[in-house]
């Protein structure tokens, strides 16, 4: 008879250490994952807390936003208004998994096989995190980052540091490189190069700054428009790095602390466009390991009916017209596609043959999964694999509302070939970070003049900038430039919809 691997809901760490192993064979052995080594923690509910408001990470400095949002994270949780997260995982190696200490022995299995082999895989395998995280150097690098925060608020005063790091976060979102570049990064080497790039990075930053005219202003011609934007490397989408190398009044550690925000920023840019893959993942080997523990007879069917519970909270996807609903629910939307994709390879219809000539029929589950969950991110995982069995099945249609039409709204896609095609390319749009994200870059700057920083934004089918926000960051913006802000809102024509102008604020003086 197979040994059990718990009884009850009571465990302790031997018992954890027997689902880790148990949950392992099967992921490695049947399943064929490839995954980073697991470092399993257990916390209390104040510490599932305090990683929520610093947004999941083990090692951060410490910034007054991450207070406010434990406070409001706490009183929540304690009004019931708020459920917690069963765990919390690190894409790092070793890959840390945080499980709550109240959680049950079969949650404790259910998590462990979601996290620690469900999403691990994907952080190691998937071609975003390859290009842009370095899962083996960023503990190290956050450790340097706090120590660094630390010592600049002792040595400048925590308001200085806060203020920078405020305009920082402000402009995080616009802090990102969005295209792969020549090398990897690599944290481990960034934390040894802190110390000695400042000289060189001065040298540079006094040669661009000497070819500004002195005194009064002087003919735009003095300094030609093609030699300013290459020393100045524009147009430049990365806000936080146009900032830290060209900044005419930043301080070096002012500079360190805009390079810290714009690498932990990079470190996050693939979880935004693979949340769907992400959560499907690991939902989809969750489900794996955990039917195939009951199969084997490690848990009992009372385990097994408590983890289907769980299970089926996290895929619930509320109707269009239920108070609950705001959107496809993520884990819904990936299990979905992750299943389908299972039945398509072992048990296709004519239907599926049409539309996935090349996965129909293969038989080999896994290694089609593994394929996907490597080469794919959101917008197209979606693009390619929304079937028009699943459409159905979620009753998918495509609305289009055009405020400028007197039509109103209508019904522009429906339940046919060409309204799958159209259902799935709109949705799959919006999960397209370069479609949903704003476009805005730095485009010139007026160095013969008053220095004014100008950027572009460039409007997609009318999306416009909110006013407050624009406003509200344009602020920060023109605080770490010392100098106007010009932003400028141009649609496809390069016609001007809208001007934003922001002064920088004065910087206060202690009495």
């Amino acid at each position: 008879m197979t040994e059990r691997l718990f009884e009850g809901a009571d465990w302790d760490f031997h018992t954890l250490q027997r689902i880790t192993d148990a949950c392992e064979e099967v992921a490695l052995k049947q399943l064929g994952l490839d995954v980073y080594p697991n470092q399993i923690e257990v916390i209390t509910a104040e510490q599932m807390l305090d990683a929520y408001s610093s947004v999941g990470m083990p090692l951060f400095y410490k910034h007054w936003s991450f207070g406010k949002q434990f406070a409001f994270h706490e009183a929540s949780y304690r009004k019931g208004l708020m459920g917690l997260a069963y765990e919390i995982v690190i894409n790092s190696s070793p890959c840390i998994s945080y499980l709550m200490e109240e959680n049950t022995a079969t949650m404790q299995t259910l998590v462990i096989a979601h996290a620690a082999f469900g999403h691990n895989h994907f952080f190691k395998n998937n071609y975003l995190f390859k290009q842009w995280t370095d899962a083996e150097g960023i503990l190290d690098y956050l450790d340097f980052a706090k120590n660094y925060v630390m010592q600049c608020e002792e040595r400048y005063g925590r308001t200085e540091v806060e203020r920078t790091l405020d305009a920082a976060h402000a402009l995080m979102s616009h802090g990102i490189d969005r295209y792969p570049g020549k090398k990897k990064l690599d944290l481990r080497e960034e934390e040894k190069r802190a110390g000695r790039r400042r000289q060189h990075e001065e040298e540079v930053f006094n040669d661009l700054w000497r070819t500004v005219p002195k005194g009064a202003a002087k003919s735009r011609s003095a300094i030609s428009i093609e030699r300013r934007r290459k020393l100045l490397g524009l147009p430049q989408e990365n806000l936080l790095y146009f900032l830290e190398k060209s900044a005419p009044r930043l301080a070096p550690w002012q500079r360190e602390l805009l390079r810290i925000v714009r690498h932990i920023a990079q470190y996050f840019y693939p979880q935004s466009q693979t949340k769907v893959m992400n959560e499907g993942t690991a939902t989809y080997v969750h489900y794996r390991i955990m039917t195939k523990l009951h199969e084997q007879g490690r848990i009992t069917d009372g385990n097994f009916l408590e983890f289907l519970g769980s299970h089926t909270n996290v895929v619930f996807q509320p109707e269009f017209d239920d108070p609950r609903y705001s959107g496809f629910n993520p884990y819904a939307l990936g299990f979905a596609v992750m299943q389908d994709i299972e039945r398509i390879v072992t048990k296709p219809e004519d239907e599926d043959r049409e539309w996935f000539p090349d996965i129909a029929g293969k038989g080999d589950v896994m290694g089609v999964l593994r394929d996907v969950w490597a080469n794919y991110r959101d917008e197209s995982f979606i693009g390619q694999f929304l079937s028009p069995k699943l459409m159905r099945h979620f009753r998918m249609f495509h609305l289009h509302d055009d405020p400028e039409e007197r039509a109103g709204i209508r019904v522009d896609a429906i339940h046919d070939e060409r309204g799958f095609r159209r259902v799935r390319r709109e949705l799959a749009r919006q999960h397209d970070v370069g479609f949903i994200d704003a476009n805005i870059e730095v485009v010139d700057v007026d160095l013969s003049g008053d220095r004014r920083l100008i950027l572009h934004h460039h409007v997609i089918k009318g999306s416009q900038l909110n006013e407050t926000d624009t406003k509200r960051v344009l602020q920060h913006l023109a605080d770490l430039w010392t100098y106007d802000v010009s932003l400028i809102e141009v649609d496809a024509n390069d016609k001007v919809l809208r001007e934003y102008v922001v002064s920088p604020r004065p910087i206060p003086v202690a009495a």
